[in-house]
């Protein structure tokens, strides 16, 4: 058990928590969520020990271990990939140091043998003698083999990295597993065996992470970093998330009766009950699901953005066809052909050859071979994944930049177009060329929804923005009525949406109307 007694942190006048009172248990998978700059990931450092908190305190059971995963991966370049990962052990690597040192005394004294003897217990209490093995089957289910155990750290590719790290945290069946941005730079195989392996683990695991979709299948309980305080929920990200909607819905109608609001959740609350039974941790969450009460939820104070895609040209029958279509060094020999209401998920090896197939269908770049024909009904609007050439050097307020995209140039419009992305009142007014990745991306979508295309081409939208940017994004693309081609990173946004998936590794390999998750099946098979 980890307890979180009246912690509070603060840099200057700047106040990230303020007497958050936790308790995490064994057997459950905690998620951390909150806007950019909340303090998630500080908040795993203050748990970890590596931050002193300004009051309070973090309790752990003196028994029990901690393991975190490494962000640093140049930290063990010194050691084999072997060694790499049970050093998420310390103390057992310790322990086999100690040992091998003794043992290789030429003066092996008596009292070296009561130490080594001492040293022999400890050991096999922590099950040392199958730890070498324990790390070698967790970097097999990774992917990595058996010519990697001898190999220094320094000579491993950033991605095997990335996974060896992951080992090395898992390594140890440690009582206490904190895990940041997990999933990040892991190939969807790896995130679909973490899934389960985290299923399956009998212990403590508290997650910062931005992927929704391995939120909601690991997660029993969300707690909300959401101005200085952290609430925790009973719950998947999913339940969280419709949970605050809820609440933010009927506190907007202050004469709403409570018995209606009650009836609402417990609705809500019977609906989700049901679903936790096809969790294979579901048993106990079910019963707790089914005894919360109006109290045990607080709203978010946190706001979402407003992204709703409408056009006005009605799509005709002919809408894109792609034949042939070559550019070399990325795709050859390409054909596909967009069919009404199809929202394709376009999926690739390398990004750069998605991004490239975009700026041809867009005129951006001319293929070597091939055509591209639009139906003349369409018009198309596009969001690519470099946005750099409609912000850098630009001096114009956010109301003149927008203004470029509108046919209506009145202020006041405009605001209201900036307020949807939350941009409001002197924010409004910054200029273009100071603002930050998640500002610029909205800023893009502001501007898709002005155009008002009824058919939309998406490279990696959801790159730089918070949960709640990209939740209301993925309402936006899944309400949106016209066509879509479309790239992203993030799996729930890609299942949710897509209604076809085509693949493309230099040529066609895979087109059909599938769920991303249902592709995934079918490809890892």
């Amino acid at each position: 058990m980890l307890q979180v007694n009246n912690v509070s942190l603060q840099y200057g006048s700047k106040k990230l928590f303020e007497d958050v009172n936790l308790k995490f248990t064994g057997g459950n998978c905690y998620g951390i969520i909150g806007a950019n700059g909340a303090g998630k990931s500080t908040f795993l450092k203050v748990l970890s020990g590596e931050i002193e908190p300004n009051k309070g305190e973090v309790v752990m059971d003196k028994t029990e271990r901690m393991s975190v995963l490494m962000q640093n991966q140049a930290a063990f370049d010194n050691v084999t990939v072997l060694r790499a990962v049970m050093l998420g052990h310390k103390r057992l690597v310790e322990i086999m140091d100690e040992k091998d040192a003794l043992y290789a005394k030429e003066d092996f004294s008596e009292a070296d043998g009561v130490r080594a003897s001492e040293l022999e217990t400890e050991f096999a209490e922590l099950d040392g003698w199958n730890a070498e093995y324990e790390a070698q089957t967790l970097l097999n289910a990774l992917d990595i083999g058996e010519e990697f155990y001898d190999v220094l750290m320094a000579d491993v590719d950033a991605k095997r990295k990335v996974k060896i790290l992951l080992a090395q945290a898992l390594f140890g069946n440690p009582d206490i597993l904190l895990l940041d941005e997990p999933t990040n730079n892991l190939d969807i195989k790896t995130v679909r065996w973490l899934e389960d392996y985290l299923l399956d683990f009998e212990n403590t695991v508290i997650i910062v992470s931005h992927n929704r979709h391995f939120l909601n299948k690991v997660c029993t309980h969300i707690c909300d970093v959401d101005y200085g305080k952290i609430n925790m929920m009973l719950g998947n990200y999913d339940f969280w998330y419709e949970t605050s909607q809820l609440l933010a819905r009927q506190q907007k109608d202050i004469n709403k009766k409570n018995e209606q609001r009650a009836k609402e959740l417990q609705e809500f609350i019977a609906r989700f009950a049901a679903n936790a039974s096809k969790s294979r941790q579901a048993t106990s969450r079910k019963k707790e699901l089914e005894k919360l009460t109006i109290s045990d939820f607080k709203p978010s104070l946190r706001k979402y953005p407003y992204i709703d895609f409408k056009y006005e040209k009605e799509i005709g029958n002919d809408i894109l066809m792609v034949e042939g279509l070559t550019k070399k060094g990325y795709f050859e020999n390409v054909s596909f052909t967009v069919q009404r209401d199809d929202k394709i998920g376009i999926v690739s090896d390398k990004s750069t050859t998605i991004s490239m197939l975009y700026d041809v269908l867009t005129g951006k770049a001319q293929p070597d071979a091939g055509t591209v024909r639009w139906g003349k009904t369409i018009s198309a609007s596009y969001f690519p994944e470099n946005n750099n050439e409609y912000f850098q050097g630009c001096d114009l307020t956010l109301v003149q930049w927008l203004s470029q995209f509108s046919n209506d140039h009145y202020e006041e419009y405009l605001r209201g177009w900036l307020g949807r992305m939350l941009f409001s009142g002197e924010e409004a007014l910054k200029q273009a060329k100071v603002l930050s990745g998640g500002e610029k991306v909205r800023c893009m979508l502001a501007k898709m929804m002005l155009e008002g295309g009824n058919f939309l081409i998406l490279d990696e939208p959801t790159n730089h923005l918070d949960l709640e940017s990209i939740t209301a994004l993925n309402n936006g693309m899944k309400n949106f009525k016209g066509c879509m081609l479309f790239t992203s990173h993030d799996q729930e946004l890609m299942n949710t949406v897509a209604t076809r998936i085509i693949e493309i590794n230099g040529t066609k390999r895979f087109d059909k109307n599938v769920t991303y998750d249902e592709y995934i099946d079918l490809v890892t098979k």
